[in-house]
């Protein structure tokens, strides 16, 4: 099994050496103290409570064993509710798990787990109808254990009562319904418990988790101790903040199984009712009334909150506490007071019995909730069911009494059918596989099943003849009768039989010996216990309640009086007969086992009390279970599995067998092994006798395996490598091929784009160039940089040589300027000579041209570059705007500042051409010209740092310079 070394023991019992007691417990505290509380006897699960939360559980662990065999995984409660589950769906058959162990060992958990286990696993399509039923079975639960589990000396959460859950498939597999029986509520429980323990959960969660105004309206107060059934355990500690939250999950559940708010209401108002009940107190009075017969209700208050919270008549209730009505012989009706005895004995009767039958009633409730809708046989198909049986373990008190009786008898039918079960699975399996088959001695415990059922002469017949007979039977007579029919039986015995035996007390005590060990019972009260009788003016006062929910739990009471009814079945002979059907019941299904064990008696984490275990193990019968199943062969697998398992073993097996079948093959294995005087061939399995053999397998197999893994490491990291190689390749054949496809797609639309590039005037330039790939982009910068020369190179050959000299500059001035002036003025033709144009100069150009006729004879320059009108002084700044500022500096002078003004049109924009007429001449020269552009220009002026800057007004008729604390500022006018 994986995840388990032989560090941690051995997973089945049936694998140990030596079957002796000391093998079985030293296995099961070497587990425990691992942390592996689960161990397997064959199919049975062994279970110890380990009283702390462990990391064994949820959708995770349920998802490792869902669809699995029982011993591919370590044993566990989800192994065995699959193997349950899986056997229902897959053969069609009922089964039933049967949970079993003391009081404190983790039933009531264990079918926790089971029962979330089956709701994780089915209903995969979300049917409504299935989700419901899913709901109600996990919320059920909850609710049976606030009715019927109390706090013990050996568990904070025990189980009081007995329970049997049937649910119900589909041919899916997906829960349909279901049904519960119960069996032997602990009703004296209500009345009285032992030192240490606790009532039922549900009185005190009612006390502790109502909300005010809920409480007030049931006459009740907060604290327990005030009411003399719960005063016993009012004192333990027990979180009152925990008793709210349980309450309100009670509450939710209820809501959630479909409890009306009136149902859920009333159900506080009977177990309100009850408490008040036992608070009621009598005093027998000398001189009384007639109606009072000389007994009077110390508290006739607490008469009144019985009678509001069961609506009943305060009258009523006060007459049924105090007398009772009997008929005679002519059928008069004759009321006959009661003794403060007898009324307290009558008190008593009546809250057993309303708990009782407020307990059935919620059973029953749950059971119409979960009952199947509308199931046809002939369409839908036979349902099949999973019985969960939680039923009380063995019990041994220091002192015992009927209700022990009851449930150790229990324990001995169960105890019974699981050896008649185990041994008849194995003859079967025998029969099955062609095994012969060889009887089991084994100890078999009918002789007391016997002591306790037999007709006439068993313990329950005489009691019950006890209970029947005419005048006063006490218990003292109650056991001589035993006494004398028993006397001979090997185990049955008392002090009138054993009178040296002094742990007995004459006329009180006898003994049985169980097949878990002797049990001292206590005649005392058992002939009242097993009548269990209640006046029959309770039963009509409850029925005629005007409560509904309370009136349909008591439908005897609409008896009449003067009615002659058979005799009741007494609660022993009741109890006898659901055992019988119990264990038929159990008997047509297919067993699965969990036996718990109690660990230790102070619920204590990570302990395990040798002593108290070895008791346990005795008397559910465990060491007899390993026997049983090694008597013939300790195990036996499907040939198929063994291989699976084995077959690295042998070289005629690894990895692949060529034998005729897996029989062959396992044949072979055995025999290399020389294994093969030890087994047994069946028709499809193997049949290995001693456990020696699975280990010496084991052993070969735990040698090979670092070298198989290892093999199937490398050939696993290999094929990963050769898988990725294949993906990378496959990836670049697509990358490249993809590639290609995109190029010549963009190609191609390029091509399609700039078919019409070449038509003039405007040589493709609104042409729009589509979006490249990524690995295309340098390509398309050099393509756009090439088809800007070209489209240049056509619109220059147009132009006439004339305009060359203008382009040239505008270009340069492009260049200088670096795009950090908006308007440089290229949209306009340049003149350059604008003092020589009469248009901008009228009044001088003449005498401007003869000037630069006389310049040009006395200094021989060639051209003017830049002629304007400017405003000039010493420093001068421009701005990036529409101004004509501009400052020209000078190395080693004064920076001269200029503004350009005077133009034709007014304020047009001349500095651009001034800038390019500049930087182009330079540029002819092989000089650099170096343009700065700032709002804010800095200037030398007489050695000076100076600023210069432009201030746009709109009142401003035309340029002009303002100095301010040696800055200058050019006034451009704002139009």
């Amino acid at each position: 099994m994986e995840d388990e070394g032989p560090e941690c023991g051995k997973p089945d019992f049936v694998l140990l050496d030596q079957v002796t007691m000391e093998d079985f417990m030293e296995n099961l505290k070497l587990r425990f103290e691992k942390g592996h509380i689960y161990t397997y006897i064959g199919e049975v699960l062994v279970s110890v409570n380990p009283y702390q939360e462990l990391p064994l559980y949820g959708p995770e662990a349920i998802a490792r064993y869902q669809g699995r065999e029982l011993y591919e995984r370590p044993p566990h409660l989800y192994a065995v509710a699959n193997a349950a589950y899986r056997a229902m769906k897959r053969r069609s058959r009922d089964t039933c798990i049967v949970i079993s162990g003391e009081s404190g060992a983790g039933k009531t958990e264990a079918s926790r787990h089971i029962m979330q286990y089956i709701a994780a696993v089915t209903n995969p399509s979300q049917r409504a109808e299935v989700e419901r039923v899913k709901d109600v079975l996990l919320k059920s639960t909850c609710v049976l254990e606030a009715l019927g589990n109390a706090r013990t000396n050996r568990n904070h959460n025990s189980s009081r009562f007995g329970k049997y859950m049937d649910i119900n498939f589909d041919f899916k597999g997906d829960p349909v319904g279901g049904h519960i029986h119960s069996y032997l509520l602990e009703k004296s429980r209500v009345l009285k418990q032992h030192v240490g323990e606790r009532n039922f959960h549900a009185f005190y969660q009612v006390l502790r988790g109502c909300e005010d105004k809920e409480l007030q309206e049931l006459h009740l107060q907060r604290n327990p101790a005030l009411y003399n059934f719960t005063r016993q355990g009012a004192g333990l500690s027990v979180l009152d903040s925990d008793e709210k939250s349980h309450h309100q999950a009670v509450t939710e559940a209820m809501r959630v199984i479909g409890f009306s708010p009136e149902e859920v209401a009333s159900v506080h108002r009977i177990l309100a009712s009850i408490l008040h009940l036992g608070n009621i107190k009598f005093v027998e009075l000398e001189e009384g009334s007639l109606e009072q017969r000389g007994l009077a209700v110390t508290d006739e208050v607490l008469v009144d909150h019985v009678a509001e919270l069961t609506a009943t008549p305060r009258e009523m209730v006060l007459r049924c506490l105090l007398a009772r009505t009997v008929a005679s012989g002519g059928r008069e009706l004759i009321e006959k007071g009661h003794t403060a005895a007898e009324a307290s004995y009558a008190r008593d009767a009546c809250a057993k019995a309303v708990y009782q039958r407020l307990f059935e009633w919620v059973v029953d409730r749950i059971n119409r909730v979960m009952e199947p809708r509308d199931r046809d046989p002939r369409r839908d198909g036979k349902d099949t069911v999973i019985g969960v049986l939680d039923i009380y373990g063995f019990e041994v008190f220091p002192v015992n009494s009927f209700e022990q009786f009851c449930i150790n008898y229990c324990n001995e039918k169960l105890q019974q059918l699981f050896i008649q079960l185990i041994l008849k699975q194995e003859q079967e399996e025998y029969e099955r596989e062609g095994i012969a088959w060889q009887s089991v001695e084994y100890f078999n415990n009918a002789t007391i099943v016997d002591l306790v059922e037999r007709p006439h002469r068993g313990i329950l017949a005489v009691l019950d003849e006890a209970c029947g007979s005419a005048g006063p039977i006490t218990d003292r007579i109650f056991l001589q009768t035993l006494d004398t029919h028993h006397r001979h039986h090997p185990h049955y015995t008392s002090r009138q039989l054993c009178p040296t035996d002094k742990t007995m007390e004459f006329g009180r005590d006898f003994r049985i010996k169980h097949y878990a060990g002797d049990v001292m019972y206590s005649v005392e009260g058992f002939i009242d216990k097993n009548r269990d009788s209640l006046f029959q003016d309770f039963k009509r006062l409850l029925y005629n309640s005007t409560d509904p929910t309370l009136r349909a739990m008591w439908p005897d009471g609409q008896q009449d009086i003067t009615e002659v009814t058979k005799r009741p079945l007494t609660a022993g002979t009741l109890f006898k007969n659901s055992m019988v059907a119990l264990v038929e019941n159990l008997a047509s299904k297919e067993p699965f086992y969990i036996r718990c064990i109690k660990p230790n008696e102070d619920k204590l984490a990570a302990k395990l009390d040798e002593g108290h275990c070895r008791h346990q193990v005795a008397y559910l019968g465990l060491l007899e279970n390993v026997r049983v199943r090694r008597a013939g062969f300790a195990s036996r697998q499907p040939y198929s599995r063994f291989l699976l398992r084995y077959k690295m073993t042998c070289e005629y097996t690894w990895p692949n067998h060529l034998l005729g079948s897996d029989r062959a093959a396992v044949s072979a294995l055995l025999e290399q092994h020389g294994l093969q005087g030890d087994v047994a061939f069946g028709h499809s399995k193997l049949f290995i006798r001693s456990p020696r053999t699975l280990v010496t397998l084991e052993q070969s197999r735990a040698c090979l395996i670092p070298i198989i893994v290892l093999l199937l490491q490398k050939a696993w990291r290999g094929t990963l490598a050769r898988r990725h190689f294949r993906r990378l390749r496959a990836v670049y054949t697509i990358m490249r091929w993809f590639r290609r496809h995109k190029v010549r797609a963009h190609l191609a639309e390029m091509q399609r784009r700039f078919q019409a590039a070449r038509q003039p005037p405007l040589y493709g330039r609104d042409l729009v160039w589509p979006l490249p790939p990524a690995v295309l982009q340098p390509f398309q910068d050099i393509c756009q940089a090439l088809f800007c020369r070209w489209r240049a190179r056509q619109l220059v050959k147009n132009i006439p040589p004339s305009d060359m000299a203008q382009i040239k500059a505008k270009v340069a001035a492009m260049a200088a300027l670096q795009e950090l002036r908006q308007d440089w003025g290229c949209r306009r033709a340049w003149a350059r000579d604008y003092l020589s144009s009469a248009t901008d100069n009228p009044t001088a150009s003449g005498l401007f041209a003869q000037r630069l006729k006389t310049l040009r004879e006395k200094d021989g320059f060639g051209a003017v570059l830049f002629s304007s009108h400017v405003r000039k002084v010493t420093g001068l700044s421009v701005t990036s705007g529409r101004d004509q500022l501009v400052v020209l500096h000078a190395r080693g002078y004064d920076d001269l500042v200029v503004c350009l003004h005077r133009s034709r049109p007014p304020l047009d924009n001349r500095v651009g051409e001034l800038v390019g007429v500049l930087a182009a001449h330079c540029q002819g020269e092989g000089r650099a010209l170096e343009v700065r552009v700032s709002d804010c220009i800095p200037l030398t002026q007489r050695g000076a740092r100076r600023l210069v800057s432009v201030e746009p007004k709109s009142e401003q008729p035309e340029p002009d310079f303002r100095c301010s604390r040696g800055t200058f500022t050019l006034l451009w006018p704002d139009c």
